[in-house]
């Protein structure tokens, strides 16, 4: 009895221990993926009109070299209303992008598999998953009901290229990533194995397919290449679009005979794309692999996750501080002696949300840097004060505004935050003394004296102007002749202010500048302006005019921008939520492109022009501290009858396609 027990004791246990392992047993997204992204599908499929999507979609298909084999995308055996996972990242040798999604139609799917991957290339199969690659780089994978693709790019990377420690080919970069060892496992030293003869067969045959692709691709492009050198030889120019080409030319064959050296060049290309693609499937393979062999479930770091709405259409993560301080930019400014000071700068993520409502489209921005103690001195800056004043400049009329109420005293602490947690370098101490000293004798009073952190900027409207310019034409021996030119270029009518409590300060500057010999053929003063004059119909300002009046300071394109505005309710409503926050503004865009009519020129750009003016709305924008984050919201308003938001910008973009389409097809006179 005892004994009975005991193993039934032991199956409970082992029964439990399996199924916690299978609970817990999800496909993780890396953690050092610099992109998440999750689509949400049941709500964005609610807003698709696929009777207005399909003939749109069929028609940029045609754009491709083969002829389309789908028609109603629509119905591709994905299920559209489920969410889909994107993530990406990278390392020294290696560039990844995978989705995840899932398919209500498996046998549907397959079809439509097929009509978009390459020709003679086979499925392959595997216990529980099968997968094809459908272009260079680029695998798909499914089984029943889930299906990945999955986008791999590998560059050999070379060592001591920033003069640093060796490069270990990728692992090095990202031990914490699965992904990382797959690779590794790729061209990292093995034991030798004894000689498969069926392995052997499997990677010559998978030889066959790649070559077969690429030396056709190649041998096309080479021959094109030849008819045209040898058409050049006797034409001097390429034969003209739309025109009969000669039977001279078409007759003709390439005579071109390939050099050792370059047979070598071409063997060796060859054996590097061979090469690569071996890498970049086994590493696509090992990540089926390892999604088909979990739960299928998907889950991403909690960190990622932090400011993710539920209820929002897509939400986006970005590790601003991994894509710029791994990439290139970030290698190149370790040269530099105070490159940790811009590296610490941009190490911070960004998450985003984006709704997709009836009559607008939102997008809310968190931004948080990685370092709690400076996120805290960057949130300071932005608990600045309203100053009324500047807000009264804020009008219906204008073509847009952008208010700034932060304060100004608090930048400076960013700064040396920046440089108090950059790490350790050969001058910090010197800079950490500087900056101190800077702090004692520009104290934070002194600097909100100078410029509080209230300003605003306000694009009034746009003129057009008549300008000169120099171009120059040449004649049948390339001599140039330089000749004088006239156009029509838009002139912008704006208003720059910002507040000060040393209204003498500003004075004494502008009054140096007056005086000063060397600027005074540009720079003089009248009455209460102050005046620069830029050359005589060479640019886009004529005249600046500065002053400083009730505390704020002025830097305007028009001396009488400084009257005073009738505000109308909705300006005065624009001041008051501007009012709310240390950053906020508006654009009228459709305003915007009239003012910039005169910069197409074209019959073409003019027709695109109309289509796009025709249905652009406003774009307002807000940002504050909020919780351990910067928050920025934009809201864009829609100005048509599209169903949606979303279905606004196929609209807009079907209109502007078939713009485009008509003055093809369209006869010339």
């Amino acid at each position: 009895m005892k004994s009975i027990l005991f193993k039934t004791q032991k199956i409970i246990l082992l029964i439990f221990g399996f199924t916690l392992v299978f609970a817990q047993n999800s496909m993780k997204v890396p953690g050092d993926a610099v992109f998440y992204m999750e689509v949400n599908g049941k709500q964005l499929n609610n807003k698709i009109n696929w009777t207005k999507l399909n003939p749109l979609l069929h028609e940029l298909s045609k754009k491709t070299k083969e002829k389309p084999s789908w028609t109603d995308y629509s119905k591709t055996g994905i299920k559209y209303d489920a969410v889909q996972y994107h993530y990406a990242s990278f390392n020294d040798s290696i560039k990844t992008y995978n989705t995840h999604f899932i398919i209500d139609n498996k046998e549907k799917f397959q079809e439509f598999v097929n009509s978009v991957k390459k020709k003679g290339l086979e499925v392959s199969r595997k216990s529980n998953y099968s997968y094809v690659d459908i272009n260079d780089g680029a695998f798909v994978a499914w089984n029943g009901n889930r299906a990945v693709l999955s986008m791999v790019s590998y560059t050999k990377p070379y060592k001591n290229l920033w003069n640093i420690e060796a490069v270990t080919d990728s692992v090095s970069v990202a031990t914490d990533s699965a992904d990382a060892v797959a690779v590794d496992t790729v061209y990292a030293e093995e034991p030798i194995k004894p000689f498969d003869y069926k392995e052997e067969i499997k990677n010559l045959k998978d030889d066959i397919k790649y070559l077969k692709e690429n030396i056709k691709e190649n041998n096309l492009e080479i021959a094109k290449i030849q008819k045209d050198i040898k058409y050049l030889q006797k034409h001097h120019k390429y034969p003209k679009e739309k025109e009969e080409v000669s039977p001279e030319y078409e007759a003709e064959e390439p005579e071109y005979t390939d050099s050792e050296a370059d047979k070598a060049y071409q063997k060796e290309q060859d054996s590097i794309r061979k090469e690569n693609y071996k890498i970049v499937k086994k590493y696509a393979e090992g990540h089926f692999d390892r999604y088909f062999s979990s739960n299928l479930d998907v889950e991403a770091p909690k960190e990622m996750l932090k400011f993710r709405d539920l209820n929002s259409d897509v939400f986006v993560y970005t590790d601003y501080g991994r894509i710029v301080n791994e990439g290139i930019y970030g290698k190149m400014t370790k040269y530099y002696t105070y490159g940790q000071i811009f590296r610490n700068m941009y190490n911070s993520n960004y998450s985003y949300n984006l709704y997709f409502d009836k009559d607008k489209v939102r997008l809310i921005n968190n931004y948080q840097h990685k370092d709690a103690e400076i996120q805290k001195s960057i949130s300071s800056v932005y608990k600045g004060k309203k100053n009324k004043k500047l807000l009264e400049l804020i009008n219906e009329k204008s073509v847009g505004y952008y208010a700034m109420n932060v304060n100004g005293a608090k930048c400076f602490d960013v700064m040396y935050s920046l440089l108090q947690n950059s790490g350790e370098h050969e001058y910090r101490k010197e800079m950490e003394l500087i900056m101190e000293t800077m702090r004692i004798v520009l104290d934070e009073e002194a600097i909100a004296k100078i410029a509080s952190g209230n300003g605003i900027f306000v694009l009034n409207e746009l003129k057009s102007k008549t300008v000169e310019y120099t171009d120059y034409e040449y004649d049948e021996d390339f001599n140039s002749k330089e000749v004088k030119k006239t156009k029509e270029i838009a002139v912008p009518n704006f208003t720059f202010a910002f507040a000060t409590e040393n209204e003498g300060y500003w004075n004494r500057i502008f009054d140096l500048l007056a005086t000063n010999k060397k600027l005074a053929k540009r720079f003089s003063k009248k009455g209460n302006f102050y005046t620069f004059k830029g050359e005589k119909n060479g640019g886009y300002i004529d005249q600046l005019f500065f002053t400083v009046k009730d505390g704020v300071v002025y830097l305007m394109s028009s001396a009488d921008n400084i009257l005073p505005v009738n505000q109308s309710d909705i300006s005065r409503k624009w001041a008051k939520d501007s009012a709310k926050y240390p950053l906020s503004g508006r654009l009228d865009i459709q305003k915007l492109l009239t003012g910039l009519d005169k910069e197409f020129k074209s019959p073409s750009e003019r027709r695109t022009l109309d289509a796009i003016r025709k249905n652009v709305g406003e774009l307002y924008y807000k940002t504050e501290a909020k919780g351990e984050s910067i928050q920025t919201e934009m809201n864009y308003i829609i100005k048509d009858s599209s169903e949606n938001s979303l279905m606004y910008f196929f609209d807009l973009f079907d209109q502007i396609f078939k713009t485009k389409e008509s003055e093809k097809k369209s006869p010339i006179l």
